[in-house]
């Protein structure tokens, strides 16, 4: 008979989070995979739950998942879980889950914590159109085309880089709303909203400490003045040599614009 897969979302910070089930499904597991066999330990300790432990992270996802897959399919049950939350989200993870599903293996996905949803709920920003970008990226270019997003944005940030990226967002919309999420569930959980341009100026001085969690407010639409100009930049593009479509794509990015509008626009 196969086993299975039983990925398990872990406290955040408060160790009173973890859910009944979770701690059944680690009780009853053949094997628990974790990012870091010490952080488990101790979770596990806490509980007074005793299981087989081995590492699973981002440099040996490869080589172990292809192991697991082998005791899975021999009928072990195998427990997956990270340092904190919900595994494959910016965790260690995925590798695994695609390869028990091209094996045929069940995967059973388990609720739980997850510091993106409690800090989208914690904003007070619309929650009914949002996106998660994981790390926020560090090119300024992808910066700029991940805040032209125009649904909430919710992100993961350094402490350290928490000023500069909004200082970009505050130099692009210095009116756009903003929430600082740090330590959330934790002793020292605090939620700062406010301008971009507010914030940008508030962790210059002083960058925050600890986990942080950004998220922004959607992006205004287009005014017809934006999409004037920004057909005019494709225009340039286009007599530059970039083919029609291509600078269409390209400017929707960096503006928040329609690209199939832009390309309208630009062959009627």
């Amino acid at each position: 008979m196969s086993g299975k897969l039983i990925v398990c979302p872990t406290p955040i910070g408060n160790l009173e989070d973890i859910t009944l089930r979770v701690l059944a499904a680690l009780r009853a597991a053949d094997l628990i995979a974790c990012e870091d066999t010490r952080r488990t330990g101790a979770l596990l300790k806490n509980y007074g739950v005793s299981g087989k432990l081995v590492s699973y992270y981002e440099q040996n996802e490869k080589a172990r998942s292809a192991e697991l897959v082998k005791r899975m399919r021999d009928g072990d049950v195998v427990a997956l879980v990270s340092d904190a939350g919900m595994p494959l989200v910016s965790d260690p993870g995925f590798v695994l889950v695609r390869a028990c599903v091209a094996a045929g293996l069940a995967v059973e996905v388990l609720p739980g914590p997850s510091a993106a949803l409690a800090a989208l709920v914690a904003s007070a920003l619309p929650a009914d159109h949002w996106r998660f970008a994981g790390f926020l990226p560090r090119k300024r270019s992808e910066l700029e085309r991940a805040f032209a997003n125009q649904e909430t944005l919710v992100a993961f940030e350094s402490p350290r880089r928490v000023a500069a990226s909004l200082a970009v967002l505050a130099e692009l919309d210095p009116p756009r709303p903003v929430a600082v999420c740090r330590e959330l569930t934790k002793l020292h959980e605090e939620v700062v909203r406010g301008a971009a341009t507010e914030l940008a100026a508030r962790y210059a001085k002083e960058p925050p400490r600890g986990e942080v969690v950004l998220v922004v407010g959607p992006a205004r639409a287009p005014t017809e003045l934006d999409l004037a100009s920004a057909l005019e930049a494709v225009r340039t593009l286009v007599e530059s040599g970039a083919k029609p479509r291509v600078a269409a794509r390209v400017v929707a990015d960096l503006t928040g614009a329609s690209a199939n509008k832009l390309y309208e626009a630009l062959t009627a």
